[in-house]
């Protein structure tokens, strides 16, 4: 058991299936209360009733009021896990960007903004946000995907180095593929870069409550991402040659 989330009121979003199911899952078994929200009422009421939780389905960017009220007034722990995977290029329509910056990034910020001053005025809070491995990175045929996820890393990251000397804590979890539906739904780019390494949903919260215990910011489920990630940093020229390599070769096979 971690005892920093026992009796905890924990929010999951997008928890109907996938990653947020997991988390969900996990926090149940560790002894926490937790509310599952989903825009689909009926896989939010299942889970939650699989774990014992309270269902509060609806938009992730608005329900911290009513989850706050379902945990007795007082949320501790919130992971921001609801997101698209939209796919495309600069080409993508408005819709497409406005939707993926919409939930990827701004769901995140409401949240936040529902729930720091009340975290600041009692010194302890949690924020956990569901990035993937695109927002240390890119990802190949998914512009919208790639640059909102970059804002949700580049958010969790400033509430970290804002508010963790006044007792809250981040994380930021970043795996590469994980077995749910939104992998499904990347097509060939996915089947390139993804699948060959993807996990499973329990894995990435496994990992999330490895740095939990640990105290870490940045969880990485697939732990190679790092190297990844320090290459990027070290010499993006190379870094970007062999992206646009697997650019090609994706293209080569579509």
């Amino acid at each position: 058991m971690v005892e920093a989330v026992q009796g905890a009121g924990v929010v999951v979003t997008g928890a109907g299936g996938g990653i947020g199911a997991a988390l969900a899952r996990r926090f149940a078994a560790e002894g926490a209360r937790v509310v599952v929200n989903d825009l689909d009422a009926d896989k939010a009421k299942a889970v939650a009733e699989e774990i014992g939780g309270i269902a509060v389905p609806g938009d992730a960017s608005a329900i911290v009021p009513e989850a706050r009220d379902a945990l007795g007034g007082t949320v501790d722990v919130y992971c921001a896990n609801a997101g698209v995977g939209s796919g495309g290029s600069e080409a993508a329509g408005e819709n497409v960007w406005a939707l993926a910056w919409d939930v990827n990034v701004m769901a995140h910020v409401r949240a936040a903004q529902a729930l720091v001053p009340e975290w600041l005025e009692r010194g302890s809070g949690r924020f956990v946000s569901t990035v993937s491995a695109a927002g240390l990175l890119t990802m190949i045929g998914a512009a919208p995907y790639s640059v909102t996820k970059h804002g949700a890393y580049a958010f969790a990251e400033w509430l970290s180095l804002t508010y963790r000397h006044r007792g809250i804590k981040v994380h930021a979890i970043c795996p590469q593929g994980v077995r749910t539906d939104m992998l499904d739904s990347t097509g060939s780019a996915g089947d390139l870069v993804l699948k060959p390494t993807a996990i499973e949903p329990e894995d990435v919260a496994e990992a999330l409550f490895q740095g939990i215990e640990e105290d870490r910011f940045l969880i990485l489920p697939h732990p190679e991402v790092a190297g990844f990630y320090q290459a990027r940093a070290g010499d993006p020229d190379r870094w970007l040659t062999h992206m646009n390599h697997l650019q090609q070769k994706w293209e080569a096979a579509r």
